[in-house]
C-alpha cells in the first residue's frame, strides 16, 4: 500500500492513525523480531523530553547481544549485511569529538533504554521552538548511546526546509520537491552513522534498521504496519485522504 498524503487531513486525524501505527509496531517488534531479551513499549517516559513513539528497552541482568546464546538468528550483523538504503552518512569526527569521551552508566540490574523509534507529527514542525525541541530530543538520545529510528511522512516547512534528517544531521542530503517524507536510522556510537531514505505519496514504505547495538539492528517492517493502522482509519477520513473528498 503506498504512502498516502496526510496533509489532506486534519492533525487529529493522522494523530490517531499515528497512535494505532505505534501499536502495530511495537506488535511486530514483541512478535519475534526482536532478540530473547528485549522488548517493545508504546509511549514511555524516559527523562525529559520524553519519547513520543517507542521505547526499545533492555531485560534486566542481559548482559550483551550474544552473550546469551539462545537465538543467535536474532537480528541482523551490521558487517555481514549493511542496512539497504539510499545513503549511509557517517558523522564528521570533528563533529563529536567534545562528545567522544562521555561514558553513560546505567544500573547493571535494571532495565534500560537501548533505542527509540519515533513518527514526527504535524505538530513536531509548528514552528522554530518545536523543531527545536525535537532536534535537541534525538541529539541527547543519541550522545546517551540510544540509537533512534525517525519516521517523517510530512513535506518540510519554513522550519526544516530540507527535512529534519537534514536540520539535525547538518548535512545534505535531505529531502526534494520530488521526495519530501523522510526515514532515518541512527547508529549510537563513537562516530555515529545515519542511514536515510528519502520517499514520496504513493511510494512503499521499505524496511527501516532499528539497531539495538552498535553491531546489530533488526528491520523494521513500516509497510505491514502501516496497512494494519490503515484498515482502522474511519472511513470519513479515508475518503479524503485518497481523494474522494474535497
Amino acid at each position: 500500500m503506498p504512502v498516502h498524503d496526510w496533509t489532506r487531513v486534519i492533525a487529529g486525524a493522522f494523530h490517531d492513525f499515528h497512535q494505532a501505527w505505534i501499536v502495530a509496531i511495537r506488535d511486530a517488534l514483541n512478535d519475534g523480531l526482536l532478540p530473547e531479551g528485549y522488548y517493545a513499549m508504546a509511549e514511555q517516559v524516559a527523562g525529559r523530553p520524553h519519547p513520543d513513539v517507542l521505547a526499545l528497552e533492555e531485560l534486566e541482568g542481559s548482559d550483551g547481544w550474544m552473550e546469551r546464546g539462545s537465538r543467535n538468528d536474532a537480528g541482523v550483523a551490521v558487517a555481514e549485511c549493511p542496512p539497504k538504503v539510499r545513503y549511509t552518512l557517517e558523522a564528521e569526527a570533528a563533529i563529536y569529538a567534545a562528545k567522544a569521551d562521555r561514558i553513560v552508566l546505567y544500573h547493571a540490574s535494571g532495565d534500560r533504554v537501548v533505542a527509540f523509534l519515533e513518527i514526527v507529527s504535524p505538530g513536531n514542525k509548528r514552528n522554530q521552538i518545536a523543531v527545536r525541541q525535537r532536534l535537541d530530543k534525538l541529539s541527547s538520545a543519541l550522545e546517551q548511546g540510544r540509537h533512534l529510528l525517525v519516521i517523517d511522512l510530512h513535506p518540510p516547512g519554513r522550519h526544516d526546509p530540507d527535512g529534519l534528517h537534514a536540520e539535525f544531521w547538518g548535512a545534505t542530503p535531505g529531502v526534494t520537491p520530488e521526495q519530501p517524507l523522510s526515514l532515518a536510522a541512527y547508529r549510537a556510537d563513537t562516530c555515529p552513522t545515519a542511514y536515510f531514505e528519502p520517499i514520496a505519496v504513493g511510494h512503499v514504505l521499505p524496511d527501516m534498521p532499528l539497531f539495538l547495538t552498535p553491531d546489530r539492528y533488526v528491520n523494521v517492517p513500516l509497510e505491514t504496519t502501516y496497512q494494519t493502522a490503515w484498515r482502522g482509519v474511519p472511513q470519513r477520513w479515508k475518503r479524503v485522504i485518497v481523494g474522494q473528498e474535497p
